[in-house]
């Protein structure tokens, strides 16, 4: 008896880490069923490499426990998975994520419901003699309970969720001169909120979606916990990664300001085509109400060729488009920011900023409209795009150690690191990127990778690439452009990458990151 309580103890220890990894990546799915099968059929590769130790001891536990017998069997057991914990721990303590799980009342309740099934589980190994495969199924058996999991909580879920959603859109209805604004793009979306956010905040009482909250939950969340009366201004973010999602939103928080900061093919393997994409974020300007203000980005030739189908009044912006509502002229950067002139009609306006990119400087560029639309004057913008801060991971210059870098490491797409790349291109002495290339482009990705690498010739004069399988594009496109290969270096672990950057670069130097493996592709 005492030696199954050692056994059943050192079951949970090794269970731990693999449940919280397991019950993370089911978050970052949306907690949608489909999304995690998808995500663990398509990075099985990536799992099993970054996990060979512990398969490697899940094995030898399997093997031991077929031949071994009585209290050396357990015993051998016990070790093994003593040893997997302290690894998989040992790991854990070293992740940086970029969206680390967050413990919400739902997660609470899928934490219990998976103890108890982690329980049953152990009863039966424990009970029929399987204690052999104790080890493999602590480490393994986490990932599937989630299947299991989810499809006892849905009924639970989907009432505690429609009463938040309900009580959320009471909040709405009884704020009647709230001003809506919502914000929608396959890239661009949460910069632009907080660009937004910083400079209506000047003269409204404003409140923005925090974060990453662009799905109907982390909109609800934010409606319930944070909207108060004294808000005049409700600035909303909103993602979708299907169709009907956009429209749904649309109908939830009814914006009377809409904007459209880009179009491309960003979430492709679940949108299915171009065209659905660029149909369900064009719903941003089609539903608003007759009364409403559209906001569209003229230099994304999808939004500029679509024909609206509302009457809406819309304002165009730009930086190389030139019959736009607003544009941006005279650009200029460098290690501490831009300043460009933004030319309306026969205005022209000076503006300096710490942010750095062209698309920056779009974002800026709606956010102006927007301003505009709602009276602010040139003096509070031009106040608010000086002493707004650095959107963090999007090209944000921050200084690492003594080394100074560009952090443009959240979730890359193929007109973002064009742009970072032109950045990277005007900083002085020598130029590095780090990246691991661009992920969930659908069948296109292998082509945008490889034209990424070809970009890369006189932008950046060394290239890290992380992760050998998923970085061969981006080799291609290198060899392609005619790059010294010599100064290609293909590392497996962002760790390695940094290690190679602190030896070989100075303080002097520009590193670029662009693009971390986003916590669902990096396990």
């Amino acid at each position: 008896m005492v030696m199954k309580l050692i056994l059943a103890a050192a079951f949970v220890w090794a269970a731990l880490i693999p449940c919280k990894r397991a019950l993370h990546m089911f978050q970052q799915n949306r907690y949608e069923v489909k999304r995690y099968f998808k995500w663990m059929k398509s990075s099985w590769a990536i799992n099993a490499a970054s996990a060979a130790l512990p398969l490697i001891l899940c094995v030898i536990a399997a093997v031991c426990g077929l031949f071994l017998k009585g209290i050396v069997r357990d015993v051998v057991l016990c070790v093994l998975m003593a040893l997997n914990g302290a690894y998989l721990w040992g790991a854990e303590s070293e992740k940086n994520y970029i969206k680390p799980l967050v413990y919400t009342a739902r997660v609470k309740r899928q934490i219990a419901v998976m103890a108890v099934l982690a329980a049953l589980c152990l009863f039966v190994f424990l009970k029929s003699d399987l204690a052999f495969l104790l080890p493999a199924g602590s480490f393994l058996l986490p990932w599937l309970l989630i299947y299991l999991m989810a499809w006892i909580t849905m009924p639970v879920e989907a009432m505690v969720r429609q009463r938040y959603i309900n009580e959320a859109r009471k909040i709405l209805a009884d704020h009647k001169d709230l001003i809506r604004i919502g914000i929608t793009g396959s890239f661009g979306k949460t910069s632009t909120k907080n660009i937004m956010q910083s400079m209506l905040s000047e003269q409204y009482n404003s409140l923005m979606t925090p974060a990453s909250y662009n799905t109907p939950l982390g909109i609800t969340r934010t409606i319930r916990e944070m909207l108060k009366p004294i808000h005049k201004v409700f600035v909303c973010e909103m993602g979708a990664d299907h169709v009907g999602e956009i429209t749904y939103l649309m109908n939830f928080v009814h914006p009377s300001i809409g904007l459209v900061t880009s179009i491309g093919p960003q979430h492709l393997n679940t949108f299915g085509s171009q065209e659905n994409i660029i149909h369900e974020k064009m719903q941003m300007i089609e539903l608003l109400p007759s009364d409403g203000f559209g906001i569209l980005n003229y230099d994304n030739d999808f939004i500029r060729n679509y024909k609206v189908q509302n009457n809406v009044e819309t304002v165009t912006y730009g930086i190389r488009s030139k019959d736009v509502d607003y544009r941006a002229e005279d650009i200029v950067y460098s290690p501490t920011g831009s300043s460009f002139t933004v030319v309306h009609g026969d205005e022209r306006v000076h503006i300096e900023t710490k942010l750095l990119g062209e698309l920056n400087i779009l974002n800026i560029l709606s956010a102006i409209a927007c301003a505009r639309h709602l009276n602010v004057s040139w003096n509070v913008i031009q106040r608010a795009a000086k002493q707004m801060k650095q959107v963090e991971h999007r090209l944000e210059m921050r200084n690492i150690n003594g080394y100074r870098f560009i952090d443009d490491a959240f979730n890359s797409n193929p007109v973002g690191s064009a742009m970072a790349l032109e950045v990277l291109s005007m900083m002085p002495n020598t130029r590095v990127i780090v990246t691991p290339g661009m992920i969930d482009l659908g069948e296109k990705q292998a082509e945008y990778n490889k034209a990424f690498g070809e970009k890369m010739k006189d932008k950046a004069d060394i290239v890290i690439l992380v992760g050998e399988n998923q970085t061969k594009p981006i080799v291609e496109g290198l060899e392609a452009s005619g790059f010294d290969m010599n100064n290609v270096h293909v590392m497996n672990t962002v760790k390695e990458a940094f290690a190679y950057v602190y030896q070989h670069c100075t303080p002097k130097d520009t590193i670029l990151l662009e693009n971390d493996l986003p916590d669902a592709f990096s396990h």
